[in-house]
């Protein structure tokens, strides 16, 4: 065991760790979900990671998200996210995709390869395509909605898409 996962040991047990270890996983979209989802993943032991952003970091992004500083404006967050995940984890399995995800990519990304694909996606479209491949190759997916704007942290909750009220992203999804 590395020494940098000792904590991660009390938490997860060598059972766990080794199950991290041996993870796949998929995150898409680098922005205020996705590139601190990256870096959990990362400093939990993931062994393998894939990581796809078409975007490069703007001023805007400065006050959420991750890899947005001064210095980085203009610069791809593919790059940023993934040369910090490799300094947190050398050992990291890395795959950089610096692309927007379209749905023909999404069909062609998603595979039995992954155990989990995390979509981070803030766009209606890519984001459908990509719970749609998702389902349609059995992966397993963990979906961020939209929380933006909103004021009590304490109504945030996780549910079958088909529940979720008041999200213009899960919207496609509520059932009738």
């Amino acid at each position: 065991m590395a020494k940098w996962t000792e904590r991660a040991a009390l938490l997860f047990k060598e059972d766990g760790l080794n199950k991290l270890t041996n993870a796949t996983v998929l995150v898409v979209g680098l922005g205020g979900v996705g590139s601190f989802a990256a870096e959990f993943l990362a400093r939990a032991g993931v062994g393998t990671m894939t990581i796809v952003d078409g975007d490069v970091v703007d001023i805007t992004n400065i006050n959420r998200q991750l890899p947005a500083l001064h210095s980085t404006v203009g610069k791809p967050k593919v790059t940023i996210v993934g040369d910090r995940l490799m300094d947190i984890n050398p050992e990291l399995k890395l795959t950089r995709i610096q692309e927007f995800l379209s749905p023909e990519r999404a069909f062609e990304m998603v595979s039995a390869e992954f155990d989990y694909v995390l979509d981070c996606i803030d766009s209606i479209t890519p984001k459908l395509n990509l719970i749609v491949a998702a389902k349609r190759k059995r992966v397993k997916i963990i979906s961020s909605m939209g929380a933006g704007g909103k004021m009590e942290a304490s109504k945030v909750h996780v549910s079958c898409i088909t529940k979720a009220s008041n999200c213009m992203l899960a919207k496609p999804f509520e059932s009738d």
